[in-house]
């Protein structure tokens, strides 16, 4: 996603640890503000592999060294596609084939940016009607 929105990647290769960490608040006001349940996976370029956040909160994984974000997405979709409903946010047509003969749906970085929209517009609505009572 990072580099699919030129807000965040104009500035990932002098910031990119701020820069990810505007996408996991803008993934994390989706998740509180809609009935989704949000994963991020990073390319961990030599970071240990990881599970990290806040329980309750969204979930945000690294690649090992030698590792994609792609065999991670990959193999959360293989196991928990087959359960529940999976949304795979990418605009690269290879892995939303991948994801998608998993069982995933997938959706473009356009459509989870207007999902993300969408939930912040939900939250202002429900404030003002609140502060209006």
């Amino acid at each position: 996603m990072i580099f699919q929105w030129p807000e965040l990647s104009k500035n990932y290769a002098t910031e990119g640890a701020s820069v990810r960490d505007s996408l996991v608040r803008m993934l994390t006001a989706l998740q509180d503000n809609s009935d989704w349940t949000v994963a991020v996976v990073f390319d961990g370029r030599g970071i240990k592999a990881s599970s990290e956040g806040d329980p309750g909160g969204i979930k945000i994984f690294y690649s090992r060294d030698g590792q994609t974000a792609d065999s991670i997405i990959e193999r959360l979709a293989a196991k928990y596609a087959v359960n529940c409903d999976v949304t795979v946010a990418t605009d690269d047509h290879l892995e939303r084939t991948t994801v998608e003969a998993f069982g995933a749906m997938s959706i473009s970085s356009r459509q989870l940016q207007s999902e993300i929209e969408a939930a912040e517009q939900e939250v202002r609505v429900t404030i003002q009607r609140l502060c209006k009572k």
